[in-house]
């Protein structure tokens, strides 16, 4: 017996419906806002991560999945989404096209780490990506978007959102953190003492219980912006506000991805007994420049399609039932199923839900099924109404029946 990988898991067909849901929610979601779909490799060129994401990242220095390929090139699942479509914008000139660039993707991405529930090796994500529009307004759509897509999935959240700063204002606010965690040093865990070294902001993103505590009196980034930033971040709350969109500021939002500047927020659960991020991005103007493209503004989001499941599942919003077929055509012996084969086969093609008989099941076995299945109507065709032309069809919540010659059978059913 071979078992399926840990930190994977498979979605059955009794499941697959709910998963179909929410990710035509996010595509019609994603289309009200002129999205367009972009869909890049599962694999990349490690490169491109290491660039991206950032190399004093978790994901990067403890997560990604890497391999050699046999041309001894360094390959990485991609553990996220940005990274991907930010290459394929540079490498097919979307720059030259028309902007902003607006797309969206669902996608499956890969981390090593602990699994844990709503968090898998294998994970899926809805991301949206915007790309040449630099204005606080394209921030305040991004947001809208996402809480427009969570409000659809019946969710309850609340969001928080910040601001990181440019690398101009970020640099006086890493030298603000070096001065406050030095005297802490000692106290912090392995991982926060490299990140002291390279790169100080990622010490507010760990989850270590005492170096969590520490961070509580660490400066506020929002007090060392520059004058661009924090207007940019005050058009942002405006815009928000103007959208009636409420939120709340906290300043300890960094995202755990180095690409990030400027805006970055969250959108967490408030459901009783759903607990958690449901969704988290924002701006990251340097990074098509830091991959080799020009000087493009950039915006996204992504969102964890398990842990929306999870959470919407845990808020007891009820998924629509997936349809059930319109009727169940059972046939009594060899030439009767042939028959019901021929009926099926010419219903589906004027687009008819129908299901037949495939394990020459008695005819009560088969209402047995059918009833199980949901099916809104059973018919039967036995010896005589296979010489007569016609089927007993029984509307299965009434238990009402009526004779339904063969040829009459599209006509019959189309709309039930």
């Amino acid at each position: 017996m071979i078992n399926i990988p840990k930190g994977t898991k498979d979605v059955l067909p009794v499941d697959s419906y709910k998963w179909q849901y929410v990710e035509g929610v996010a595509r019609e979601t994603a289309k009200l806002f002129n999205l367009k779909e972009i869909r890049t490799p599962v694999f990349e060129h490690t490169e491109l991560f290491q660039r991206s994401v950032g190399d004093t990242t978790d994901v990067v220095t403890k997560e990604m999945y890497t391999f050699k390929d046999k041309g001894d090139r360094s390959i990485t699942l991609k553990p996220e989404g940005t990274a991907g479509v930010a290459r394929s914008f540079i490498e097919n000139s979307m720059a030259n096209g028309v902007l902003p660039a607006k797309m969206y993707y669902i996608i499956p991405a890969f981390r090593y780490e602990r699994p844990q529930a709503g968090r898998l090796r294998e994970f899926h994500q809805f991301g949206v990506e915007i790309f040449g529009a630099k204005g606080a307004q394209t921030d305040a759509e991004t947001i809208m978007l996402a809480d427009s897509l969570l409000k659809n999935l019946g969710l309850k959240v609340k969001l928080y959102i910040n601001s990181i700063g440019c690398p101009t204002c970020r640099a006086a606010f890493n030298k603000g953190l070096k001065e406050f965690f030095a005297p802490k040093l000692d106290n912090l865990c392995y991982d926060c003492k490299t990140r002291f070294e390279k790169n100080p902001l990622r010490l507010l993103d760990c989850k270590e219980e005492e170096c969590k505590k520490i961070n509580a009196d660490a400066p506020s980034i929002l007090d060392y912006l520059c004058e661009d930033c924090r207007e940019h971040f005050e058009a942002l709350k405006s815009y928000l506000t103007s959208a009636g969109i409420e939120y709340e500021i906290n300043p300890r939002i960094v995202r755990g991805l180095d690409y990030y500047t400027r805006t970055v927020f969250e959108f967490v659960s408030t459901s009783i007994g759903a607990q958690g991020t449901v969704c988290g991005g924002g701006r990251y103007d340097g990074l098509i420049e830091e991959l080799g493209g020009g000087s493009v503004p950039a915006v996204g989001f992504a969102a964890g399609i398990e842990r929306l499941l999870m959470v919407m599942e845990q808020s007891g919003v009820e998924i629509p039932a997936p349809a059930v077929p319109t009727v169940y055509i059972a046939g009594m012996d060899a030439d009767c199923r042939k028959k019901a084969f021929e009926l099926a086969a010419a219903l589906r093609q004027k687009g008819v839900f129908v299901e037949i008989d495939h394990m020459e099941r008695s005819v009560k076995a088969q209402f047995k099924y059918a009833d199980k299945l949901g099916a809104k109507y059973v018919a039967v065709i036995g010896g005589n109404e296979l010489a007569e032309g016609k089927a007993n069809v029984k509307q299965m919540a009434t238990g009402e029946s009526e004779n339904v010659a063969f040829e009459n059978f599209a006509e019959y059913f189309l709309g039930k």
